[in-house]
Parts: C-alpha cells; sequence; structure tokens
C-alpha cells in the first residue's frame, strides 16, 4: 500500500513539475510562494476585518497570527524533524527529470509548511468573513489562493504532493480551531468593549 502510495505521489510530482513545466509557470510560481508578494491581500484582509470588527478587530488579527504559529510549529517544530523525509529537490534520484526554477530548497519535505500555514489562515479567514453578503467572493478567492501557494510548492519541487496535501488538511484543521476559539472569545467579549 505505501508502495502504491508513493508511486502516485511521484507521478503527480512528474505531472506538476516536469509535464506543466513551462517558462511563464518557471517565473511566476517562485513569486506565488514568496511571502512578500502577498503583503497587498493581506493589508486588504486586515482592511476588512477592521471594517467587520472595529474595536474588536485586533482580537480578530491576533487569533490570525496564532493560526499561522501554530500551524508552523506543528508542521516544521513536530512533523518534518519526526519524518525527515528528503526533498524532491534533493533527492539525488530524481534530480535527472526535476525542474527546478529556484534550486535546491533546504530542511525536510512532509509537511510542507507553506500549505499549513496558508490553509490554516484562509480557513480562518473564511470564518471570520463570512458574513459577507455573497459567501462564495470569501470561500473561492481564499482556498484558491492558498491551492495556488501549494501547488507552486510542487511545482518548483520543494514539495511532493502528499507534503501539501496533509500539510493543507493539518492547516485547515487548525485554521478551523483557531477560528472557532475566535469565535467563543468574541461572543464572551461581546458584552465588553476592548
Amino acid at each position: 500500500m505505501i508502495n502504491y502510495l508513493q508511486g502516485i505521489d511521484l507521478r503527480l510530482l512528474y505531472l506538476i513539475n516536469n509535464t506543466f513545466s513551462n517558462s511563464v509557470f518557471d517565473v511566476v510560481m517562485p513569486v506565488l510562494r514568496n511571502k512578500w508578494t502577498w503583503l497587498p491581500l493581506y493589508s486588504f484582509i486586515i482592511y476588512l476585518i477592521v471594517k467587520k470588527y472595529q474595536m474588536k478587530s485586533i482580537w480578530v488579527i491576533g487569533f490570525a497570527l496564532l493560526s499561522v504559529v501554530v500551524a508552523d510549529q506543528v508542521s516544521s517544530g513536530l512533523i518534518k524533524p519526526f519524518f525527515e523525509r528528503i526533498r524532491p529537490c534533493n533527492n539525488s534520484n530524481l534530480e535527472n527529470w526535476l525542474n527546478l526554477p529556484m534550486g535546491k530548497g533546504n530542511g525536510w519535505s512532509f509537511v510542507s509548511s507553506h500549505a499549513a500555514n496558508h490553509f490554516a489562515l484562509a480557513i480562518y479567514f473564511i470564518m471570520v468573513l463570512i458574513g459577507y453578503k455573497n459567501q462564495f467572493k470569501v470561500i473561492l478567492p481564499f482556498l484558491l489562493w492558498a491551492f495556488l501557494i501549494a501547488f507552486a510548492q510542487v511545482y518548483i519541487g520543494f514539495h511532493y504532493p502528499s507534503d501539501v496535501i496533509v500539510g493543507g488538511f493539518i492547516g485547515a484543521a487548525i485554521g478551523w480551531g483557531v477560528g472557532k476559539l475566535n469565535c467563543l472569545v468574541m461572543c464572551l467579549r461581546s458584552d465588553k468593549t476592548i
């Protein structure tokens, strides 16, 4: 069973990293996975949160940061050192066919911290911003954003597809949990001012 799943993982890696390889993606994908690329989006999200929650926005933003810290610590601090899976870009058995637009990466591969962190944020933001009129205007962009970052991690050869899938699920669970915690705190503080 493990060999079967590893075979699927390698075939998906080949499809995304090699078959989909092109000069446009070689430029775009490294940009998508760069945290500084998303500063305008983060600024816009903060604007929406402040607009919706006003003085309570400090709690909402604080819990957003908490979701990233927890996701990052679980993925990088606990899971990666436990499994010690070599990144595809550092695997000598794959170097003949891998497309590496960013060269080689550092650290371990399983699970993807980028995927965990961004899915944690995406699910958390969906939960706190869901009150807007058209829910799909909130849900789809956040899920697409997290998916593109996870896809970029596989495209550049830093992660196997299973790394980003499991990382995404872990991050989504953390984002959901922190979102629920935020809701609980906001409900408890509903009659108080900050």
